[in-house]
């Protein structure tokens, strides 16, 4: 069982900046992608920024140059720099880990940028 816990959301004036971190516990490895999803009210969930076990990275259209995904693997954490927040970016943010076919999620952090 894999367990993951975002934290670092809240709420930022735009152009500001917030950081956030997902912990994962369990049998966790170095080779496992993990990734940030965010979800808008009335709107699907959509990828954010994926790293590979071998440090690869992509992101969405909409966020690059402005957010950067890196991973501790010695202590199973992927983060989520974003600067230069805009109103658009307010979501529920979502981390995840890829095993092979299956997939597992956080609980979601709120991050809530104004105007």
């Amino acid at each position: 069982q894999v367990q993951l816990v975002e934290s670092g959301g809240g709420l930022v004036q735009a152009g500001g900046s917030l950081r956030l971190s997902c912990a994962a516990a369990g049998r966790i490895f170095s080779s496992n992608n993990m990734g940030w999803y965010r979800q808008a009210p009335g709107k699907q969930r959509e990828l954010v920024a994926r790293i590979t076990g071998g440090g690869r990275t992509n992101y969405a259209d909409s966020v690059k140059g402005r957010f950067t995904i890196s991973r501790e693997n010695a202590k199973n954490t992927v983060h989520l720099e974003m600067n230069s927040l805009k109103p658009e970016d307010t979501a529920v943010y979502y981390c995840n880990i890829e095993f092979g076919t299956y997939t597992y999620w956080g609980q979601g952090t709120q991050v809530t940028v104004s105007s």
